[in-house]
């Protein structure tokens, strides 16, 4: 523990001396590490799929630098400082887990996150969807707003109710694409199929934007391997059929 708190209090000063003596960080403000800590976020999504141990801590590093960033400025608007902020959060865990600091019983995570929904309406929240931050990205979004919904026990009760939802959802597309409707109907039921499904991967303890994430960086492996075997060939793209690209892509798939 001494050792942890060493460090943190390492950071800090660096902190300090930073923001008096580097002309860039004495520039920064709120406002303009907002985009840098989303970007730094997304590196650690990144490194976390790759399973990258050392990559993943140099990005918790960066992230912990923003926090610790964030709370020197705040300290300078006489608004709070990093103390009020871990204070804030210890008390905030005390008082969402009661199972753990109180007499009530939680003996499976279901019932903890039920817990900490509920909890949080006692809290001055008038919905339960008032925790999902606008700004999210959509698919990421509806995956919470499910999670949160689920909370307070609106939700399916079996995984192949929710797999019928997506047949339903998928026929009611079909249906508009072969009607020719216009652009707005066919986006209204593309996106309820869409949220059938990431509906679906809940109940089969998938998170879809990583299953999607995944599903992007190999067809990256792919078509790279892809434009390699053309350039080897001294072809472009372009200039190959199909039916050429198809063989390379098949080796590509041989090759993970």
């Amino acid at each position: 523990m001494n050792r942890q708190l060493a460090a943190f209090e390492r950071l800090l000063n660096i902190m300090d001396e930073l923001r008096a003596k580097c002309p860039w960080d004495k520039k920064q403000t709120l406002e303009s590490l907002r985009y840098l800590t989303i970007e730094e976020t997304y590196e650690l999504s990144e490194a976390i799929l790759e399973k990258d141990m050392d990559a993943i801590k140099k990005e918790l590093g960066d992230l912990m630098l923003h926090i610790v960033f964030y709370a020197k400025i705040a300290s300078e608007m006489n608004e709070y400082d990093i103390a009020d902020i871990l204070n804030s959060i210890s008390e905030k865990l005390i008082y969402r887990h009661p199972h753990i600091y109180g007499d009530v019983e939680a003996k499976d995570a279901e019932t903890v996150l039920n817990n900490w929904e509920k909890i949080k309406l006692t809290e001055g929240n008038k919905s339960v969807l008032e925790g999902v931050p606008v700004s999210l990205p959509p698919l990421v979004k509806a995956y919470r707003i499910q999670e949160k919904a689920r909370g307070v026990g609106f939700d399916w009760e079996k995984p192949h109710q929710v797999w019928d939802k997506v047949i339903e959802e998928m026929n009611e597309l079909k249906k508009e694409v072969e009607n020719k409707s216009n652009k707005e109907k066919k986006e209204n039921e593309f996106g309820d199929l869409l949220f059938a499904l990431i509906n679906y991967a809940r109940f089969i303890d998938v998170n879809p934007e990583d299953a999607l994430e995944k599903t992007n960086k190999k067809f990256i492996k792919r078509f790279q391997y892809l434009e390699k075997q053309a350039q080897k060939l001294g072809k472009s793209l372009h200039e190959m059929t199909l039916s050429e690209m198809d063989v390379f892509w098949d080796k590509a798939k041989e090759t993970e």
